[in-house]
């Protein structure tokens, strides 16, 4: 069925995604405002495994381009763009066919109406994110939980932000190279 040498996280290792994610706001930002994004990742696994004991794991550095955005206000939809140009991803010690991971990320999205309202139309979208990849003798899938907030940090007189939390999953693979 599934290998259990199948690609995961490995140092030298790369990693492409395609993940759509959704969400809702929640308290210390704006209210009733959901989320829809869409993106493309990729990665690079830079160590070897570090760390004693359920800490192990190898650290990997992504970028995402976020083709899609779709912010649901009460006063409006607006429709964003964005580039995370910062993904520092800890991927833990593979357990069988998952291997879970850690990640703190950020950049900036850029909108056709103001996120939220009556603020800004460039915003920064720092995130943190538990979730695990299932691996398969060839694709993966990752299911993760994101807190994502998007503010424009201070670029406008009114800075209320937006925090979410997201559900994610995506579809992609690992490889090295000279491995197919």
């Amino acid at each position: 069925m599934f290998a259990q040498d199948s690609a995961g996280p490995e140092e030298g290792g790369h990693e492409v995604q395609v993940w759509a994610g959704a969400g809702h706001s929640v308290a210390g930002g704006t209210s009733r405002t959901g989320i829809f994004d869409l993106g493309l990742r990729y990665g690079w696994v830079i160590t070897g495994a570090h760390l004693p004991g359920i800490l192990r794991g190898r650290f990997e550095y992504a970028v995402d381009a976020v083709p899609a955005y779709l912010i649901f206000q009460p006063a409006n939809t607006a429709y964003a763009v964005g580039f995370n140009p910062l993904g520092l991803k800890w991927n833990f010690e593979r357990r069988g066919r998952l291997s879970p991971y850690l990640e703190l990320s950020g950049g900036v999205l850029f909108s056709n109406h103001d996120i939220p309202a009556f603020t800004n139309t460039v915003n920064f979208s720092p995130s943190a994110a538990f979730g695990t990849h299932i691996l398969g003798e060839k694709y993966n899938w990752s299911v993760e939980l994101r807190y994502l907030h998007i503010s424009n940090a201070g670029l406008g007189t009114n800075n209320p932000g937006l925090n979410t939390v997201q559900v994610r999953v995506g579809a992609g693979r690992f490889w090295k190279r000279g491995k197919h």
